[in-house]
């Protein structure tokens, strides 16, 4: 603000007032609006022995007080104005709390020094930033992403074409930003790496014919199309560590050697002990844990077990009750495992194993009730089975027997056949129902730990469903392999960034309702560069809380927003 002298031309006098200077937002000219009209000097000079000095030190005031944020302002607003077409006059804000940990993480660094020698007039790390926060916050295709690159404060001097470009470059640096995320995690917030939680999930994509990559596998989703399958690893406080892509057409029990060897080979950990499900669990992936010193702790099938384990499962000898509703014990079996030497020759050991098994009602009624549907749709399927075919019979046909299809059509086949419920198969199964095994080479730790060590594999597949849902992962819109894998990097570390996000408030929000939160968190352009704020609620300020960001103003000029960004950028 400053004091105005104006000379009006018919009378000659000088008329003083408080003016506000801005830059217009669409024309890009300086412009001022009247905070305060004073008068004429003349008349002033009858009550200030000097009027200019006076309001001079009084917009001295006012702007020292304009700092501290705490003087109102004055608004001129046209009300016959029209918007101009496509102008961006909504945009987020929310995003600076991803900002924050992504200049935490020093990604700025990572990316801006990888494109030393990328021949290129584009800035890759901007590129990437808006790839995250629309990751998380809007997710859609790199198209769109561009489209609404507006919809933040973020200045983006690149065209479409260097987006997609830049894929190239991203999947090039992939292993390595991985790495160097995981090293700033370790620094920054003391990674523990002796527990490793690792699983396996897959994307498919609706393409016609399979390519290198995407191959014809089994989809966790029960569908026809090519997959990617995907490897992730992750530490005890639900944060991924790194992630490998493997050809869809890989069984996950072949992913899990080459992800050890390549943490292993380069991330530097100490022994570390592998949570997994029973899909991991097999000789091969066994012996190359216990071969160099490492350990493991598998979910074991109770139903898919060899007899030996089975009778001991439902012998009562040893069960503790706790309660009325669980009961466990365990014991230390030597297990012989069968697994791959060089040049693929099948070799046998025997490890000590300390197997856990427990049993919950509420699992059993559980399992009866998910096998329920199933049950019921096998007696539909007996009952018409001019109703059903191969393709949908799935689930049902488990249970039904002398059940044939025609190998071309996919139709059942009645004649000379008469399908019926398995009533033997259904009665094995339902005693075998509650029942869980857990089997793992720490045969010193207590029952209880062994269990919870087990219990945080929930994260893991958690995040397989955050990027399947709140990222949407897929469909991806990419046909390039590199630029596919470029895709699941920058999932990767929006992943990354949201479990921070998330560890920050203490895990009382699911990733989903921060990032929807955050997103409401926008703002819309008034008038001398204000902007005005209609959203918060407690997410926003358990957020704001722990990285120091104020959600809950409801007015902020560009300056502010500005210097809280820019804030946000020292990490």
């Amino acid at each position: 603000m400053h004091l105005r002298k104006k000379k009006v031309k018919k009378s000659g006098r000088i008329y003083l007032s408080i003016v506000q200077g801005y830059r217009d937002k669409n024309t890009k000219k300086s412009k001022s609006v009247t905070i305060k009209s004073l008068g004429y000097l003349d008349e002033l000079k009858k009550q200030y022995d000097d009027p200019i000095v006076h309001f001079e030190q009084e917009v001295k005031e006012m702007n020292e007080k304009e700092k501290l944020q705490n003087v109102p302002v004055i608004l001129s607003i046209d009300t016959s104005e029209h918007l101009k077409q496509d102008s961006a006059n909504r945009k987020n804000f929310g995003y600076a709390a991803i900002s924050k940990i992504y200049h935490e993480l020093k990604l700025d660094t990572f990316f801006t020094n990888r494109q030393r020698y990328l021949k290129a007039d584009y800035n890759t790390n901007s590129i990437m930033k808006l790839l995250i926060f629309s990751r998380l916050l809007a997710p859609s295709s790199k198209k769109k992403t561009f489209e609404n690159k507006d919809y933040f404060f973020e200045k983006n001097n690149f065209s479409l074409v260097d987006l997609y470009r830049s894929l190239s470059h991203f999947n090039k640096h992939g292993e390595d930003a991985q790495l160097w995320i995981h090293n700033q995690i370790t620094e920054q917030y003391k990674r523990d790496t002796k527990l490793v939680y690792y699983d396996v999930t897959n994307y498919y994509f609706e393409i016609d014919k399979p390519d290198e990559l995407r191959r014809k596998g089994v989809c966790k989703e029960h569908r026809p199309n090519p997959i990617i399958q995907m490897g992730l690893a992750m530490d005890t406080m639900g944060i991924p560590i790194a992630y490998k892509l493997f050809k869809g057409n890989e069984s996950d029990k072949t992913t899990l050697i080459p992800m050890l060897k390549e943490l292993r080979r380069e991330y530097n950990l100490g022994r570390i002990i592998v949570v997994a499900d029973k899909g991991l669990n097999t000789g091969d992936n066994i012996h190359f844990n216990t071969f160099r010193k490492d350990g493991y702790v598998y979910s074991q099938t109770v139903r898919g077990a060899n007899a030996e384990l089975k009778r001991y499962v439902l012998n009562e000898d040893g069960y503790e009750w706790y309660g009325n509703d669980y009961k466990r014990k365990s014991r230390i079996y030597p297990r012989e495992i069968t697994f791959n030497k060089d040049n693929d020759v099948k070799k046998t050991e025997t490890v000590d194993e300390k197997q856990v098994v427990f049993y919950s009602r509420d699992y059993d009624v559980r399992a009866k009730a998910e096998r329920a549907p199933a049950i019921a749709k096998a007696m539909e399927l007996i009952k018409n089975p001019g109703k059903f075919k191969k393709a949908t019979s799935y689930g049902a046909a488990n249970y039904i027997k002398d059940l044939v299809f025609d190998k071309k059509t996919g139709e059942i086949i009645t004649a000379g056949h008469k399908p019926s419920l398995d009533l033997e198969k259904l009665k094995k199964e339902e005693e075998m129902d509650g029942y869980y095994a857990i089997v793992t080479s720490e045969f010193r730790e207590t029952d209880e730990r062994i269990i919870e060590m087990y219990r945080g594999l929930w994260r893991i597949e958690e995040s397989f469903r955050v990027t399947k849902s709140d990222l949407e992962t897929r469909p991806v819109y990419l046909s390039l392999e590199d630029h596919i894998r470029a895709h699941f990097l920058t999932c990767f570390i929006a992943l990354v960034i949201a479990r921070i996000l998330q560890h920050k408030v203490e895990n009382k929000y699911s990733v989903g309702k921060i990032m929807e939160s955050l997103n409401k968190v926008s703002c819309s352009h008034l008038e001398q560069n204000l902007y005005l704020f209609d959203y918060c609620d407690e997410v926003t300020e358990a957020v704001g809380s722990a990285i120091g960001i104020d959600f809950g103003m409801k007015y902020m000029k560009l300056g502010e927003i500005k210097k809280i960004l820019g804030e946000v950028k020292k990490g």
